[in-house]
């Protein structure tokens, strides 16, 4: 067995494969799908990711059964945490499911894939620049797809402000009426202690052309996570008023809320 052979096999164990074996994936002749995920590469980030999963962040899932099993799905959630914790904790939730599991593409901030080699890492991993159009096609492929309505708003706030949900854009409803998708919100409680941030230094943001630099803990802490999935969500595509759309947001979010309120109760300490 070659020196590659035994690193892929000491890291990548055959239980994996099969999982991801489960995965229908349309791929090229290259490996690579439209938006360049890779098969290959995603069975090292899956094995790193259920460490910190299962060992890490001792995450809690309810209700991940929920997300239809095929067809365009959005999977709406909180934005929490200074880094995309959230995101690669529901992907891996509805990816390890054992009944009928998918891989969701991850919307991700435009100023990650200015950082060398991460963003085609990310690229491969199942992530996709945080675009409508991106979205738009992926959806018409029938992807699951993870959006943060919240954006930087939300990975970026404060720790004083914690669980409290900022402004929801409506471009996630207009995409979900148009493609017929499916939307599950989830609440993810546990990646806002993950790295307590207590200021941002707007000037360095603004020098450095990024969306926020966090005063916050040097360190990415192990505070246990909880996901709840809650009961699909499904809006008709008939023409309404852009105060209507909101309306729809809106029962998005309050959805959230409650799954949010769920996960604070449940959870008996920080960590």
């Amino acid at each position: 067995m070659s020196l590659t052979s035994r690193i892929k096999s000491a890291l990548v164990p055959s239980s994996l494969e099969d999982q991801i074996r489960k995965i229908s994936k349309p791929i090229g002749s290259l490996g690579y799908d439209p938006w360049g995920y890779n098969n290959e590469t995603i069975k090292y980030g899956f094995s790193f990711t259920r460490l910190l999963y299962e060992k890490y962040f001792r995450v809690e899932t309810h209700g991940v059964e929920k997300v239809p099993a095929e067809g365009p799905v959005l999977l709406i959630a909180n934005h929490s945490g200074q880094l995309p914790l959230d995101g690669l904790l529901i992907g891996y939730a509805l990816a390890s499911r054992s009944d009928k599991p998918r891989i969701p593409r991850a919307m991700i901030e435009r100023f990650f894939p200015t950082v060398p080699y991460l963003g085609n890492l990310l690229n491969e991993f199942g992530a996709v620049l945080g675009d409508p159009v991106n979205c738009a096609k992926m959806l018409a492929n029938n992807e699951a797809v993870i959006v943060f309505p919240e954006g930087v708003r939300g990975s970026g706030k404060l720790y004083r402000d914690r669980y409290q949900l900022k402004r929801f854009g409506n471009g996630f409803m207009h995409l979900a009426m148009k493609y017929r998708a499916t939307i599950v919100p989830v609440g993810v409680v546990g990646c806002e202690e993950t790295i307590p941030a207590i200021a941002n230094v707007k000037p360095l943001a603004k020098l450095l052309g990024v969306p926020y630099v966090p005063v916050a803990v040097p360190a990415v802490l192990p505070a246990k996570v909880h996901l709840n999935f809650g009961d699909p969500m499904i809006f008709d595509e008939s023409e309404i008023p852009e105060a209507q759309v909101t309306e729809r947001v809106e029962q998005v979010k309050a959805a959230i809320s409650e799954l949010i309120d769920k996960g604070l109760s449940e959870r008996k300490g920080l960590f």
